[in-house]
Formats: structure tokens, C-alpha cells, sequence
């Protein structure tokens, strides 16, 4: 197994800007999936300048679009290709927008950012408007409780995302019959104080089959490396909704520890200078790194106390290692709704004690 091979997904040759000859509106239809108008009412797309840029991923930035002039119109979260991007990758992130908008239009559930619109611009460039599920994402949130000295999210906060993530996949899941595919604090937004907390992100996606398997052969596990479970790492490993499932205990790890799995060797300092950054990348365990990519990252159970005890063992058992002893997203939500104790049988519902 070379690990090594498998980059992390959210790097990206693409430039974190857009560049435009002239700032303008770009006025355009909304489109079908296929291509075609279905008659929608026009929509004004603004140039990337005058939008508020909310995040970036691989070839694509997400700006956030005040839908002016309409009456109570909440605003939008508009992912754009970015037009700095080679021109071979441009082809792959295009169609990759296009096959995220045909399963967010499917797609309806409170814990899932909603589809609004997919349209094309003059110079066929491909904008998908969504549902701004929330001020900030989970990953910013993370990252500023560690700028501000602080240590875990309260236990509180940690169930909530644990509960209505669950459920979003949950839906996905056994209603859709989809891999969400690359969960992670990134792809969870926030809305004010935990008021409401949604799934974003799912062009990765893949379909399962009735055995909540990958059901296409071909399929590639896109995900990111960190967030990888053993199964998506080994050469002709089978992934399964329980793929999710891990990627999902790390996220409640990220919340716990307020770092980033297998990287909590570089340091909780953000703020160093450029030499000290190249003393931390030529320092770096790059072997250590690759060894423990899969596997549960440690948790300071003992330091956290008592209180976030269903939240590590929640964690535990959704990080084993053998995906068949991982709860399903179902499970999950049934024992968060009940209280109920944990059970690693799966033919039990998990119960946190």
C-alpha cells in the first residue's frame, strides 16, 4: 500500500481569486441540469469582486450573494469555478459543478444545504446557487477557538453537530442512497450559535447500492487524506456508507482536540514566520504522517472529563478501524434521539452510556 499516491484532495494549482477584464453583472437563465433553460425567471449573477468570498476549494471559490431588490429574499451561496485554473483542469472541475448541482437538486433536508439555481454565464462558465446554510463553517469556527487559547467545544455544541450531521447522512444515506464523500469541520456550516448546522459540499458524492456499497466499479473515493478511512487508502479496498461514518467521528475528534487529524505534530501556533514554517516543513514527519492516514487519531479522553464522555464514545466507535464494527448514520441518530446506551453489536441500536 503507498499511501503516498493519495494527495490530499483539498489542495489545488488554482489561485484562491477569480480575475475579470471588466467587473460586471452577468445576467443569465436559470438553467436545467442538462444544459437547457426551464424557464426560470432571469437571474443576476455579480462579478466575483463584488460578492463577499466566503471560502475556496479544489477549482472552485464560494462568494455569498445578497439577493438585492427582492422583497425578505434571503441571500445565496454561489460556487464558481475558478477561471485562474488550468485549462485541462478547467474541463474536470466544470463537469464535476455540473454533477454536484444534478444531486443537490435532489436533494431536500433540513441538516443539507438546499439547491436554489445552476446557471451558466455568457462565457459559459458554470454558477451554482445554493442555500447559504450558515455564517461560518465548522473548520472556522474550530480554528478561531484555537487562536483564542481556548480548548474543546462545549459538550453541548458537540452533540448538536453530532446529532444533525448524523441525520443529514442519515438522509443521505437511506433515503438518497448516497456517499456523501468527503466529510470533514469544512463541509458542516454554522449559522449563528449552533442555531442551525448543515451539511454542505457533495460533488464528490457516489452512488451506493441496496447493501449501502459503492455500487459502480469505476467510482474513485475523492474524499481528503486526513479524513480517509483504511478501506479508501488500500489498493481494491470496498467503501461503503461507513466511509462517512469515519470521516464523521473525525469531525466530533476535530471539535474535541481543535486540530487536524494526523497534522496535530505541526503545532497549535498559526502565527509564525515564513523561516519558521520552512523549519516546521523540513521537520515534518512526512513517514509518520503516511503511517497514521486510516487509523484513529489519540484523544485526551482524561483531560476532557466526564462530561463529554458520549462524545468519545461516540467517537471510538465510529472511528474502528474494521468498517463493519462502525455504527450506520441511522444508529447513530437513534441513539443521540434516545439517549439510549451504546451496543457494538450492529444488531442492537448504539447506545451512549
Amino acid at each position: 500500500m503507498d499511501k503516498k499516491k493519495n494527495s490530499m484532495a483539498s489542495s489545488s494549482s488554482c489561485t484562491d481569486e477569480d480575475s475579470f477584464k471588466t467587473p460586471k453583472a452577468i445576467r443569465v437563465r436559470s438553467c436545467g441540469i442538462n444544459g437547457g433553460t426551464n424557464g426560470g425567471t432571469p437571474i443576476t449573477i455579480p462579478a466575483s469582486p463584488f460578492m463577499k468570498k466566503l471560502g475556496c476549494g479544489t477549482g472552485v471559490n464560494v462568494y455569498l450573494m445578497d439577493r438585492m431588490g427582492k422583497l425578505n429574499a434571503s441571500p445565496w451561496a454561489v460556487k464558481k469555478i475558478n477561471n485562474k485554473c488550468a485549462a485541462r483542469q478547467m474541463a474536470v472541475y466544470q463537469k464535476r459543478l455540473n454533477e454536484e448541482a444534478k444531486v443537490l437538486k435532489g436533494i431536500v433536508h433540513p441538516n443539507i444545504v438546499g439547491f436554489r439555481a445552476f446557471a451558466t454565464a455568457k462565457d459559459g462558465s458554470k454558477c451554482l446557487a445554493m442555500e447559504y446554510g450558515g455564517e461560518q463553517s465548522l473548520n472556522d469556527l474550530i480554528e478561531k477557538r484555537r487562536a483564542d487559547g481556548l480548548k474543546a467545544f462545549p459538550p453541548a455544541n458537540i452533540e448538536k453537530v453530532a446529532l444533525h450531521v448524523a441525520r443529514g447522512l442519515q438522509y443521505l444515506h437511506n433515503e438518497r442512497k448516497l456517499l456523501h464523500g468527503d466529510m470533514k469541520s469544512c463541509n458542516v456550516v454554522i449559522k449563528g450559535d449552533f442555531e442551525t448546522v448543515k451539511i454542505c459540499d457533495v460533488g464528490v458524492s457516489l452512488q451506493l447500492d441496496e447493501n449501502m456499497r459503492v455500487s459502480d466499479p469505476k467510482a474513485v473515493y475523492i474524499g481528503t487524506e486526513p479524513w480517509k478511512p483504511m478501506e479508501a487508502l488500500e489498493e481494491g479496498g470496498e467503501i461503503s456508507d461507513k466511509a462517512d461514518v469515519f470521516a464523521f467521528g473525525l469531525t466530533l475528534w476535530e471539535m474535541m482536540s481543535l486540530a487536524m487529524p494526523h497534522l496535530e505534530m505541526l503545532g497549535d501556533d498559526d502565527e509564525v514566520e515564513e523561516d519558521e514554517e520552512e523549519s516546521m516543513e523540513d521537520s515534518f514527519d512526512e513517514d509518520a504522517y503516511y503511517e497514521r492516514l486510516g487509523t484513529r487519531p489519540a484523544l485526551d479522553h482524561e483531560a476532557l472529563g466526564g462530561a463529554y464522555r458520549r462524545m468519545v464514545e461516540l467517537f471510538y466507535l465510529c472511528t474502528e478501524e474494521d468498517p463493519k464494527k462502525r455504527p450506520s448514520a441511522a444508529q447513530v441518530v437513534q441513539a443521540l434521539e434516545s439517549n439510549a446506551p451504546l451496543s457494538q453489536k450492529q444488531s442492537e441500536v448504539i447506545v451512549i452510556d
